[in-house]
């Protein structure tokens, strides 16, 4: 017994010392300068916080930058720290690109979240979500809900890969159908920018039936132009993303919000947690990690309604 105890001993000793020589994960996100940036900022925080008290030799690092330079200039400063894992969501993936192959050429664990540039070098590891599934999703919801027919408008995101994902899809989704587009423009995912763009289309357009937008910041603006210009005709509107008064409007069983589909800022709590699952345990994480894009009803919103997040 007292072997037992003396080789028990001898191995909390040693796990001990395994987790003195600490390792280092630096987390280089944008600003909150939206909504969906402010939920990214926020879960960064907790995960943060979550993997220091999982992982007693670990230090997790995390950094905002308002821009791309700004953001050029933070990898370069936590290159020298000797970090061991990078998780980085660019503002400008390919502006970004050398600063982060700079980062991985000394040997650097590196995780990029959503935003990826054409390089598929510069990373080990990709966590995102699914663009073509917002698109799609939203379609065959609208679809069944409106019964395959009516009208309807779209507001678009920012004239990126991204935006054009979910657009296509949601086409895609649609075709076959008496569903009429009756206008489409760039909402840069603002809520103020689509809600002048929702004031242009209720002045153009006596009788809309629904409304897609890809984002619930660009919800927001579209509600309140809607509630502006006093107008009962439209009967739906889909936008995505997660934004918890969204989820809550889908929770509460709103008429014009009765869903949304997940493009949930958390993913960047899933990247720190797999980057220090390879860090940590030597887990194989290398790879694509691809969120699914759930579509949120009254049924499921509770399990995606985070009260103290910001977004």
């Amino acid at each position: 017994m007292k072997r037992i105890l003396a080789s028990v001993a001898v191995l909390g000793l040693l796990t001990g010392a395994a987790y003195a020589q600490d390792k280092v994960m630096a987390v280089s996100i944008p600003a909150a300068d939206h909504g969906w940036t402010g939920g990214i900022v926020y879960h960064a925080t907790e995960e943060a916080k979550a993997l220091e008290k999982k992982y007693p030799g670990l230090k997790v690092i995390v950094k905002t930058s308002p821009d791309p330079a700004a953001q050029a200039n933070a990898l370069e400063d936590l290159s020298t720290q000797g970090i061991n894992a990078l998780v980085v969501l660019p503002h400008d993936p390919n502006v970004l690109t050398d600063p982060i192959r700079k980062v991985k050429s000394k040997g650097t664990f590196v995780t990029v979240v959503d935003r990826i540039s054409t390089d598929h070098s510069i990373y080990d590891l990709y966590v995102g979500g699914d663009n073509p599934g917002i698109g799609r999703n939203a379609a065959v919801y609208m679809k069944d809900k409106m019964g395959g027919k009516g009208d309807i408008v779209i507001i678009r995101g920012l004239p990126i890969p991204i935006d054009e994902a979910r657009y296509n899809a949601f086409m895609d989704g649609i075709k076959g159908t008496d569903i009429k587009v009756l206008d489409s423009q760039y909402g840069n995912w603002s809520r103020d920018d689509a809600f002048k763009v929702m004031q242009d289309f209720l002045v153009k357009h006596p009788k809309i039936d629904a409304v897609w937008a890809q984002d619930d910041d660009m919800v927001v603006g579209i509600l309140e132009a809607i509630s502006q210009a006093k107008r009962t005709d439209i009967k739906l509107v889909i936008g995505g993303a997660g934004m918890k008064d969204m989820i809550k409007k889908v929770m509460d069983g709103d008429a014009m919000i009765p869903v949304d589909v997940l493009y949930p800022p958390a993913m960047v709590a899933v990247a720190m947690d797999l980057t220090a699952l390879g860090l940590e345990e030597n887990m194989p994480v290398r790879g694509n990690y691809i969120l699914d894009a759930t579509l949120v009803t009254k049924e499921n919103a509770k399990n995606f309604y985070y009260k103290d997040s910001p977004f």
